[in-house]
């Protein structure tokens, strides 16, 4: 009787153990898929935040809507990559969310160590997408 509760409780450590190994496989692809959304979106904003510029360049014209959107773009897109374990990008992306949450008052010596212009962060997510996918 102590043998068959054995193979009976060995069958079933095996059996969850196999789908352990399986739910630890699909979490990592689903990880490696919200990553390479949040890097892609990292882009996005960067795009996006670099033909509001060009506009205000041309035009003079400051936009409170525009900069509002772009501050919780920025500042979401960094809880994400907080979350998603990409803590360099992220502290980027809240300190680029804060300065567009009013662009006058932020230290432009600061905003410059921070490293965060739009070409880095770019070129940040690509690095770290190209990294993902390899």
């Amino acid at each position: 009787m102590i043998e068959l509760v054995t193979a009976i409780s060995l069958w079933e450590l095996v059996k969850h153990s196999s789908r352990w190994v399986v739910n630890l496989q699909r979490a990592k692809h689903q990880r490696k898929k919200e990553s390479v959304k949040a890097l892609q979106q990292v882009i996005v904003a960067a795009r996006k935040t670099a033909v509001y510029m060009r506009q205000l360049d041309e035009t003079g014209k400051q936009s409170h809507r525009a900069e509002a959107e772009l501050a919780v773009l920025w500042t979401e897109l960094g809880f994400t990559l907080d979350e998603l374990g990409i803590d360099k990008l992220a502290k980027r992306c809240r300190i680029k969310g804060k300065q567009w949450q009013d662009p006058a008052t932020m230290d432009k010596e600061y905003l410059n160590k921070a490293d965060v212009s739009l070409v880095r962060m770019e070129q940040i997510a690509n690095e770290v997408l190209r990294d993902i996918n390899r």
